[in-house]
């Protein structure tokens, strides 16, 4: 096991409802025959992260009963209602204790980012001060990993469906951008529309 695949955990966003999808919630789409939620933390074990850490939300009981999660941490957010800030908010907080130096975060409705781009992002820590973001063509997209000297800072910031982005934008020079265009593909899973790049 490398320095980073033990310092650094996964942390997978899949608490939303999926309002724009009918209120379908995004964790339980079906994707190459199994939840989404179940492919995407599949894709950050496969991509180096040893600790995955869950953040489950809307309709938690059916996603722990439909997806095999196992040596997973799940962890419910209570507030998932209130956006994509909560649940990073809920991730970060479920690494205290853990030895954890940086969390690599990762988003349940990307499945055109596989394995390669974990990879890429994990192996660009360094140490809790870093910063990394996957870019596609030189554009800031996700996994973003957070080194453990952020957290508060990004805790403190998080509302509504921003999650870090404000802090971010904030950090922009401390930002290490590794491009994965090459690898991944970073288009979203929001509306009924997207539903066929769904396998």
């Amino acid at each position: 096991m490398t320095r980073n695949e033990h310092q650094v955990a996964g942390v997978l966003l899949a608490a939303g409802g999926g309002r724009r999808l009918g209120g379908r919630p995004k964790a339980l789409l079906e994707h190459r025959g199994r939840p989404l939620v179940e492919h995407a933390a599949g894709v950050l074990r496969a991509g180096g992260c040893t600790r995955v850490h869950v953040v489950l939300g809307a309709q938690a009981a059916v996603v722990r009963e439909r997806a095999e999660l196992g040596g997973c941490v799940l962890v419910d957010n209570p507030e998932w209602e209130q956006g994509m800030g909560s649940s990073l908010r809920a991730g970060l907080g479920s690494l205290s204790g853990t030895g954890a130096r940086a969390a690599l975060v990762f988003l349940v409705d990307q499945p055109g980012i596989g394995p390669e781009a974990v990879a890429r992002v994990l192996a660009a820590y360094r140490d809790e001060s870093s910063l990394v973001s996957a870019a596609y063509e030189g554009v800031r997209g996700h996994p973003v990993l957070f080194g453990a000297a952020h957290w508060a800072g990004i805790a403190a910031t998080a509302t509504g469906d921003r999650g870090a982005r404000g802090y971010l934008t904030e950090h922009e020079e401390a930002i290490a951008l590794v491009e994965c265009g090459d690898v991944a593909r970073p288009y979203d899973i929001d509306t009924i529309a997207d539903l066929p790049r769904l396998e």
